[in-house]
């Protein structure tokens, strides 16, 4: 543990300031329990207005909470959002990009406005935090954590999800690809690829604009899917909490939730490395075009937790 602690930016949250989008609710509410259960401050970005006095009051800790409404889509209100939270804490040093919805149907269904949606919110929304507050994380130069909320269907796609899985796959590449570029700078990022989690995700058609409505496939799937009842099985947003703040706290590039998925992963993976062309390698071309064959961040994430493996109750202790 004193070695993930000495290379984590966040290993202590306590007095930093948290900036979590679609925190009023679900998988959000939960991380932002967590880290004011840690000593951290908190700033809760939500589209859903009435929903932020109620997740302010559920974390009874009014000294180090605010709360935004925000539409992760509206760059100049993400900038206004920004601004409070620092008006009120001073520096962010961890941006969350939680904020999704749940847009999925057959391929043949999605229209224009299916794909808009979809890609606007769980990936633009994620681009417009990092372009509007990681320049301001990097100018006060005292180290961060950049946490995207992808999921365990970018790891494992199935039938039915490609406007869900197209956006939450360029999510986790997006994270692998800028984790190295950061290290330097000393704030951390993780890919966070939750299972199901007991949340509202499913009403997420109420939240659709209208703008996207006229050219969609899925407005009635949407309408059936808010019918559909959680599942006890599932995990709780203040468990999934609990477990985005150990992935912080260790800096982890992974931060995965539930093992239930570790087979389908080896399968994929062994799938696509099955397909890989059974040819000698050619050494010149190999050399020509190595700083594409790897990535140290890959090394250094499977180092750390091979080298000196660390439970989710020791991470958490």
């Amino acid at each position: 543990m004193a070695e993930q602690a000495a290379i984590a930016p966040m290993a202590d949250v306590a007095g930093k300031t948290a900036f979590i989008t679609g925190g009023a609710n679900g998988i959000g509410l939960g991380i932002a329990r967590a880290l004011v259960g840690a000593g951290a401050k908190v700033v809760i970005a939500d589209i859903r207005e009435s929903a932020l006095a109620e997740a302010k009051a559920s974390l009874g800790a009014d000294d180090r909470v605010e709360t935004v409404q925000l539409d992760v889509t509206d760059r100049p209100g993400f900038a206004r959002a920004a601004d409070q939270a620092e008006a009120r804490f001073g520096k962010i040093h961890l941006l969350i990009g939680n904020a999704g919805v749940g847009i999925m149907g057959p391929i043949v269904d999605a229209r224009y406005d299916d794909w808009d949606w979809a890609m606007g919110v769980n990936f633009g929304g994620v681009i417009n935090g990092l372009v509007t507050i990681l320049p301001r994380i990097r100018a006060h130069g005292e180290g961060g954590q950049i946490v995207t909320t992808s999921s365990q269907s970018a790891l494992i796609p199935i039938p039915f999800s490609a406007t869900y899985t197209a956006a939450k796959a360029a999510v986790l590449g997006l994270s692998e690809a800028i984790r190295g570029e950061l290290a330097a700078e000393n704030i951390g990022v993780s890919a966070f690829m939750p299972g199901p989690v007991q949340s509202n995700i499913a009403m997420s058609g109420e939240l659709r604009p209208d703008e996207f409505k006229a050219d969609s496939g899925y407005v009635k799937r949407e309408e059936e899917l808010e019918r559909r009842p959680i599942s006890p099985l599932w995990m709780t947003p203040d468990e999934v909490g609990e477990r985005v703040l150990a992935g912080i706290r260790a800096n982890d590039l992974y931060i995965l939730t539930h093992p239930e998925f570790a087979k389908g992963m080896r399968t994929r993976f062994d799938a696509i490395l099955a397909s890989m062309p059974d040819e000698p390698i050619n050494q010149e071309r190999a050399e020509a075009i190595g700083f594409l064959l790897g990535n140290k961040v890959f090394d250094e994430q499977l180092a750390r937790r091979t080298a000196t493996p660390v439970t989710f109750e020791e991470k958490v202790a």
